[in-house]
């Protein structure tokens, strides 16, 4: 189950990192950033509007681990959006960082033995699924329309054009589905989930409006509009 916790993930290194690309070399503001990081926490300096930039210049051996990235690139994509949630953003950079490992997005869950490549077959899925299993079910239908219609929209373009596939409100509706559904369930308080599907049901062409804004910049940068 993917859980709103990319910041739980982030270590010492990384934001010694942060400090070290927003810093650009000054002591003085290194140790300011220190002092903030010490009594504020990390989440203010992850927010600097600088650092998602500065993330991708690094050219040294200390490269950004992978939740330290997806997190940044997520984060300034949604508020770039006016979703200011932090939560929101824990829950889709986790989203990117899983289902970018082998076979895991056409999964309900690691563990799960079907595969479902369709919308559609989420949806046969949800009505002969029953327990906690139903409830994953929903979520996957609301995190695979994001996956799809976030990061790959020219691919849902180039199906409609060849073989008269659905076209992004599809996929939208689909989305907010899943995930309104998934936000009702009893278990998305119990993983902590509620108030992030209820945004992600509510807001749904909103994200995947700034996940297309991340897959133009740095997936598909010459197909970029």
């Amino acid at each position: 189950m993917i859980r709103a916790n990319t910041r739980g993930r982030l270590t010492a290194a990384d934001l010694q990192l942060v400090i070290l690309l927003l810093s650009r070399g000054s002591a003085r503001r290194r140790a300011d950033l220190e002092r903030r990081l010490t009594s504020e926490g990390p989440d203010s300096l992850l927010d600097a509007p600088e650092l998602f930039e500065r993330l991708l210049t690094v050219r040294s051996m200390l490269l950004p681990s992978e939740a330290l990235f997806f997190y940044v690139v997520v984060r300034h994509a949604l508020r770039a959006a006016s979703l200011e949630d932090r939560d929101l953003a824990d829950y889709l950079s986790a989203l990117l960082l899983e289902f970018g490992q082998r076979d895991r997005a056409w999964r309900v869950d690691w563990n799960d033995d079907q595969q479902h490549r369709y919308l559609i077959d989420i949806l046969a899925d949800l009505e002969t699924t029953a327990g906690d299993r139903r409830f994953k079910v929903m979520v996957h239908l609301g995190n695979y329309a994001l996956w799809l219609s976030g990061l790959f929209p020219d691919y849902i373009a180039a199906r409609r054009l060849r073989k008269a596939g659905p076209d992004v409100s599809y996929y939208d509706a689909m989305g907010s589905r899943g995930f309104g559904l998934a936000s009702d369930h009893a278990l998305a308080d119990a993983y902590g989930l509620g108030a992030v599907l209820r945004i992600a049901a509510e807001r749904f062409p909103a994200l995947r409006g700034a996940l297309n804004g991340v897959s133009d910049r740095l997936l598909f940068p010459s197909f970029s509009h």
